[in-house]
């Protein structure tokens, strides 16, 4: 079990996200009000929360969403996940893992360019929306299915 350590939006693809208190998520579509939302296979994006601690080594100023992530989670090692893995956001959200990785745009977000490297490429897991619902820092995540 792992819970969330933050929720990010963006109102334009190719903007940074933006943390905000909670999102809700619909089903078959994503997060209400972020840009990725859609009839997609890559409604929501998450990433480890373990991992951006390891480039704010580097990075102090790096703040949540900077990524592109809408869901930082933290205890889930999501790099153990495979595609079809489900998580349980409490009783409420139920994601399904449809894609790991994912290219970098233009060669590189200002991220790797600042650093070398971008965990997002390699780190990344998006997911379609089951079941939606409301999603705030703090609540517990269960993996189904792995």
């Amino acid at each position: 079990m792992g819970f969330v350590e933050a929720v990010c939006i963006s109102a334009e693809k190719g903007t940074v996200k933006h943390a905000v208190d909670s999102v809700s998520l619909k089903e078959s579509w994503g997060i209400e009000g972020d840009a990725h939302a859609g009839d997609w296979h890559r409604q929501v994006s998450l990433l480890a929360g373990e991992s951006i601690d390891m480039v704010r080594r580097m990075l102090p100023e790096l703040e949540y969403g900077m990524f592109g992530e809408n869901v930082v989670t933290m205890g889930i090692e999501l790099l153990h996940l495979s595609i079809g893995n489900r998580l349980q956001i409490e009783e409420g959200a139920l994601l399904e893992i449809t894609q790991i990785g994912k290219a970098c745009h233009n060669g590189g977000c200002p991220i790797k360019t600042a650093t070398g490297d971008c965990i997002m490429p390699r780190e990344g897991i998006f997911c379609k929306v089951i079941s939606g619902g409301e999603v705030r820092p703090g609540m517990e995540i269960h993996v189904i299915g792995s």
